[in-house]
């Protein structure tokens, strides 16, 4: 089943409203993730100004330097209310470059096992070559599944 296909599946039922958050910090990923998910040309893609409209946390892999302030980041938005228990989905993106930290390595650095309050998963990506991106979709689908 194709992307697009699971996303349509997850959105056709009118009583429950689908919403996928898409965060990271500049750079990640976000922009080329969000076109791959669309259907969209990624091959010329330019950094958003602001924020897009298309309603998971990217992480540029190969950005070691900023570990840290991502995962403060993310730290600080799992504490938000409007995101209480909500499932989090952390694309380890940029899989395709040589100094990409492994998915394992981005989620100790995120600290992520120590998130006890809800559903999580990390999986490493290539949002230009789209490799991951399915498999991340599908999780975000077994979890909005579970809450039917």
């Amino acid at each position: 089943m194709g992307l697009l296909a699971i996303l349509r599946r997850l959105k056709s039922s009118p009583e429950k409203e689908l919403r996928i958050l898409l965060l990271g910090l500049d750079n990640a990923g976000k922009t080329t993730l969000m076109k791959k998910l669309s259907g969209e040309d990624v091959t010329h893609v330019t950094p958003t100004q602001g924020f897009n409209i298309k309603t998971i946390y990217v992480v540029d892999s190969s950005d070691r330097k900023r570990m840290d302030e991502t995962s403060f980041e993310l730290s600080e938005l799992l504490v938000e209310d409007q995101l209480h228990a909500v499932p989090v989905l952390v694309y380890a993106n940029k899989q395709d470059l040589a100094t990409a930290a492994t998915a394992a390595e981005v989620a100790q650095s995120l600290a992520l096992q120590t998130i006890k309050d809800r559903q999580w998963q990390i999986q490493s990506c290539s949002a230009t070559s789209g490799d991951g991106i399915k498999e991340g979709i599908e999780w975000i689908a077994q979890q909005t599944m579970k809450k039917n």
